[in-house]
């Protein structure tokens, strides 16, 4: 399954079989525990996400609420999306990951896994429970304006 086309979580987790289904479901347990107050879970984009509402954020370019996460079922893997890892959270995110002993298979924002048992799962809730959402706002504006500038 790369993309769901459900219109909730419930949804989305119906579509699993049961194996990958626990799979998503322990790592949103975490996600889940760790996600501070204001950040709403939704399906969007095919995945299961984690966002800024837009009442909230105010208008964003592709007017979708402001993703700070998000968890999915791929067709050969499992993956968690961590915006804040792309920028200067990357090294100590790395950083600590390796400190764990577990093999990181990570691209841009986006840590793949066979198995939740494959993951650090402290330091992905480490990384879930690091801003608030004004914090990420801030963070957000912040690293568009940085965009906006090297692309001129």
């Amino acid at each position: 399954m790369a993309k769901s086309n459900a219109s909730t979580v419930e949804e989305y987790l119906a579509e699993l079989p049961d194996e990958r289904r626990a799979e998503v479901s322990a790592v949103r347990d975490v996600i889940l525990a760790n996600l501070p107050d204001g950040y709403v879970e939704q399906m969007d984009w095919g995945l299961i996400t984690y966002a800024v509402p837009l009442e909230v954020s105010g208008p964003t370019y592709n007017k979708k609420p402001l993703m700070y996460a998000a968890l999915a079922a791929q067709k050969n893997y499992y993956a968690v999306y961590l915006t804040t890892v792309m920028e200067e959270f990357e090294e100590s995110f790395r950083t600590r990951w390796a400190a764990t002993g577990k093999k990181l298979d990570m691209g841009k924002a986006c840590v793949r896994f066979k198995r939740s048992a494959d993951l650090a799962l402290d330091v992905i809730g480490d990384e879930i429970a690091r801003l608030q959402v004004p914090q990420f706002l801030d963070w957000h504006e912040e690293n568009r304006a940085k965009g906006a500038a090297r692309a001129r």
